[in-house]
């Protein structure tokens, strides 16, 4: 069963991950249905991809379409329970309520099967502020940072911002992904407006000061014994690497595996395994870091963990799978096997 599309600012990217794993999926091992999840929360059997699949996986569109028949989660994940074979949902949904431990409570109650991070992985990753406070208790290196609530912030604030953590910095909506929400701040002014901006995604925000410095990414996927890929580069085409960049006009570059040292790439894949599993990460992460080598070097810090990565063309997480030997169909067999290795593992543990 694939999840996708959702109620968060990242409701499309959703929809195109959903195609690409959808065509990826063998047919021969699997009885897929396809869920949409439209921006109000309404929970459909997806017609157009459906439709798409019984003629064959080629048929699928670049974008599917959540609507459908409409029908209750509850009775739609009761019925999943009830079927002779065994079922394993994919929740690929990116950002609030679907990537921030909501959906998997869901799962956990609905004693289904699911791919990905538990509710507390999920919740602590997804929250870049609670995910900053654990990285920096396991001594994981950070850019420095602040992160405060609505509620705190005075009119000084902006002013003290800048003047701790200098300026550009970065402005962030602590709950969302894809850069959704993200402004490079210049001037106190500027900085002023993308908080309020930032205020629109989350009632937190989290100020970084900005690094310059390369933007590498790890993937990692596993429960007890992760696999930890190859590292990958990002090259923006923008200022930062923004949704724009990522999704819309495409002119960033992807280099994987990125161009390291020997001595470099195992210290960044060590790193992203401490990251995954200080924030109790199980089935697949993405884990970015930036890579300062000039000046006052700092070597690598991590910028943040996304537990449900996208799946499209440009995407880097299958891009990094592929280059250490897997293929795209490898990925999601693998995934469907720690989703059940680790919901037994999970009922062995729940039932007294």
């Amino acid at each position: 069963m694939v999840l996708f599309g959702g109620q968060s600012a990242e409701h499309e990217v959703s929809c195109t991950t959903a195609s690409h794993v959808l065509a990826a999926a063998d047919p021969q091992k699997y009885r897929v249905t396809p869920i949409g999840i439209s921006t109000e929360g309404e929970w459909a059997i997806a017609t157009e991809a459906t439709e798409a699949l019984a003629r064959g996986p080629a048929e699928l569109p670049p974008r599917l379409d959540p609507s459908g028949e409409r029908l209750s989660p509850s009775v739609m994940l009761g019925e999943a329970v009830d079927q002779p074979e065994r079922t394993v949902v994919l929740p690929l949904l990116h950002g609030p309520m679907g990537e921030d431990g909501t959906i998997q409570g869901l799962l956990e109650l609905a004693n289904v099967a699911y791919a990905g991070s538990g509710v507390l992985g999920s919740a602590v990753a997804m929250d870049k502020a609670m995910a900053k406070q654990v990285l920096t208790a396991a001594c994981v290196p950070q850019a420095r940072y602040r992160a405060f609530a609505e509620h705190q912030i005075t009119l000084d604030l902006p002013t003290e911002l800048a003047d701790e953590l200098g300026l550009p910095c970065f402005v962030k909506p602590a709950n969302m992904g894809s850069s959704v929400g993200v402004t490079k701040a210049h001037t106190i002014e500027e900085l002023r407006d993308a908080i309020s901006f930032a205020l629109t995604y989350d009632e937190w925000v989290v100020v970084e000061e900005a690094i310059v410095g390369r933007e590498i990414e790890i993937a990692v996927i596993g429960n007890n014994q992760p696999f930890v890929s190859v590292p990958g580069e990002i090259v923006p085409g923008d200022e930062f690497y923004s949704y724009d960049d990522k999704y819309i006009n495409g002119a960033s570059t992807s280099l994987v595996p990125a161009p390291l040292t020997p001595e470099q790439t195992a210290d960044v894949r060590t790193q992203a395994l401490a990251v995954y599993q200080a924030l109790r990460c199980e089935g697949l992460a993405r884990c970015d870091f930036f890579f300062e080598e000039h000046g006052q070097a700092r070597g690598f810090m991590c910028n943040e963990v996304n537990t449900m990565p996208g799946f499209t063309p440009i995407s880097m997480f299958p891009k990094m799978l592929i280059a250490s030997g897997m293929s795209y169909s490898d990925i999601i067999d693998r995934l469907v096997e720690l989703a059940l290795e680790r919901h037994s593992r999970r009922r062995r543990n729940t039932k007294h």
